[in-house]
């Protein structure tokens, strides 16, 4: 009997459990009523006196080693991580919490990007704080243009002239330090113009400028990629219109114009396309395109807007908005673009 003790002593020093349930098994196998020790006591109950004298203390200890181990098992297998849920955290809250999405300037300027894109262009990224050679100089801005004075951009340091940039073009030039030509890109970023802050301007805003430089490039080639781009960006159905218009360090130079249908109107279509010359009306004109939807409310509002500015040949524009004639419309643009 005591070799069979000292076996089991061997072999209960060894044991493992995963869990809970392999845990209550050993103890079962080993100190259960037709345990392996427990039959051991059965046995020890036949023995002679010397006998028992000398395999007590043994099988006793042989029992106690057996509770202990079970016991230090089943505690270690509670606490153990389960299997089953690896990988949850149970820590979160069981009901559903919203996501969230990217802001709207970032949609718009991802947007963007991915039209050029598909059109070869690649990103450029510059510094917001640069010097002036990056931001004027380099780009032939006269040293008296309005855009180097203190009101209207953002100096940090003189001499030498540290600035927030006023546009993404200053990319432009550092681009064209060390890369040779065929250059495509687009340069998107924030930039900063000291402006009067209002629901239509700010202090900072997004830009996105494009830069191609290559052999067999001509004005058709932005035109065409103007247009590309402002139908992938607004609809198929969306025209545009290259207007020249002078600006000191560019030649040639042009504006451009973008037809297309706001708030499910028609009207707005050609509307927009012949007001967006004056100003004050192309104001009125875009906010109401965002308030109004139904053609009526369209017609009123138009006529509103027309009959408060006082431009020239008012009474043409005005007798379209009240007959509520698109076509009419369209008819008289092009009657006084050819005037």
């Amino acid at each position: 009997m005591i070799d069979l003790i000292n076996n089991l002593t061997e072999e209960i020093n060894s044991l493992t459990a995963h869990d809970t349930q392999a845990a209550e098994a050993l103890r079962i196998k080993y100190l259960g009523k037709k345990g392996v020790i427990t039959a051991l006591f059965n046995d020890f109950k036949n023995l002679d006196s010397d006998q028992k004298r000398a395999l007590g203390q043994p099988l006793n200890a042989l029992k106690n080693l057996a509770a202990d181990k079970i016991n230090a098992l089943k505690e270690a297998a509670s606490v153990a991580p389960d299997e089953s849920v690896a990988g949850i955290d149970l820590s979160r809250t069981a009901a559903p919490m919203p996501l969230g999405s990217r802001h709207p300037i970032t949609l718009v300027r991802n947007e963007i990007t991915d039209i050029f894109g598909r059109l070869g262009f690649t990103i450029a990224e510059g510094p917001e704080i640069e010097d002036d050679w990056h931001v004027f100089s380099a780009l032939n801005f006269a040293e008296d243009h309005p855009a180097r004075d203190m009101q209207d951009t953002f100096f940090i340091g003189r001499n030498p002239d540290v600035l927030l940039r006023t546009h993404t073009s200053s990319v432009q030039a550092r681009v064209m330090e060390h890369t040779q030509p065929p250059i495509r890109i687009i340069c998107p970023g924030r930039v900063y113009r000291n402006e009067a802050i209002s629901a239509r301007a700010h202090c900072f805003f997004h830009q996105v400028e494009a830069l191609y430089v290559d052999t067999n490039v001509s004005y058709a080639d932005l035109r065409q990629t103007l247009m590309y781009f402002a139908q992938e960006m607004f609809g198929p159905d969306t025209r545009i219109r290259l207007r020249p218009s002078y600006f000191p360090f560019t030649e040639p130079s042009a504006e451009m114009d973008i037809s297309l249908s706001m708030g499910g109107c028609e009207l707005f279509k050609e509307a927009f396309v012949v007001f967006r010359e004056h100003a004050q009306v192309f104001d009125l004109i875009f906010e109401i395109c965002n308030t109004f939807y139904s053609h009526a409310e369209c017609e009123s509002a138009v006529f509103a807007a027309v009959n408060a500015a006082s431009i020239k040949h008012i009474r043409v524009y005005h007798a379209a908005a009240k007959n509520f004639n698109p076509a009419g419309v369209f008819a008289e643009r092009a009657a006084l673009a050819s005037a």
